[in-house]
């Protein structure tokens, strides 16, 4: 889970990287496309085959949960152009925590008063990283938090996914559906890439297929509740990769915000675990 932790942020740098130079919408098409393969390959070994995998209950659900990912990755990646992996990745944070508060509508599962108040310290938490001015909001600093949010219902429409489809069924969905709702929006915006970025990409998508398999594989062998917390890492590694090697400046508000925020969550993890 650590290595899979440090892959994303390795990836998420690249990515920013890529979008500053390209369109984000064609960058995220070819790594849809490669990971389309990917996801197609690694579900034909399954045990009964592609048919097996391929067979769900509930398509326009597995569509829309694909659809939602994609561009919950488009405008994480914009993020990453506007206010940097440091700044995106503390608001981002506070997914864990939209997943709790929106468990109850979504999954119809009871959240305590003590969860309710972890949620409640981590807004106030994103309230500081993204220090609001006297008047309000600016669209660049809602960014991250759309993302997230986009991500928290993803997670819990993939939980709902689970009820009558296995794990691999929603992964090849995810991979399938992605790679054909970028493939519509993304070939608008075809670009030539430079030698040295094209490898660049390649690298990506090769990273990104190898975090998502070592994910899974996390998951085979541990519970997600005891998995959960070491997603974080994510937040170190991709603020060291933000200092180190885009230069960007670790401001106090955000190091404040963010601990808040990554405490509220654990505990709201903890409180789960102990309900579990």
């Amino acid at each position: 889970m650590v290595a899979t932790m440090l892959i994303f942020a390795i990836q998420d740098g690249i990515s920013q990287y890529l979008a500053r130079e390209y369109n984000v919408f064609f960058i995220v098409m070819i790594r849809y496309w490669f990971f389309a393969i990917f996801v197609f390959v690694l579900c034909s070994k399954q045990p009964g085959g592609l048919r097996t995998v391929v067979s769900t209950r509930q398509p326009f659900l597995q569509i829309f949960r694909g659809a939602l990912l994609a561009f919950e990755v488009i405008v994480m990646i914009t993020s990453f152009t506007l206010l940097g992996l440091i700044e995106s990745h503390a608001v981002f944070s506070i997914y864990p925590l939209l997943v709790a508060a929106l468990s109850g509508p979504v999954l119809k599962e009871y959240v305590g008063w003590k969860r309710w108040t972890a949620i409640f310290i981590g807004f106030v938490g994103v309230m500081i990283i993204l220090k609001p001015s006297n008047t309000v909001f600016s669209l660049q600093a809602i960014i991250p938090l759309v993302a997230a949010l986009m991500f928290a219902l993803y997670s819990l429409l993939t939980r709902y996914a689970a009820r009558q489809d296995t794990t691999m069924t929603s992964f090849f969905w995810t991979g399938i559906i992605g790679a054909i709702v970028m493939s519509i929006i993304g070939s608008n915006y075809w670009v030539n890439l430079s030698p040295t970025d094209w490898c660049w990409l390649l690298v990506l998508c090769i990273i990104a297929c190898l975090a998502h398999y070592l994910l899974i594989k996390c998951y085979e062998v541990s519970e997600a509740s005891f998995l959960q917390p070491f997603a974080y890492l994510q937040l170190l590694f991709a603020t060291i990769i933000g200092l180190f090697i885009f230069s960007e400046k670790l401001e106090i508000h955000v190091v404040i915000g963010a601990l808040i925020v990554v405490f509220a969550g654990l505990f709201a993890l903890w409180r789960e675990r102990q309900k579990s």
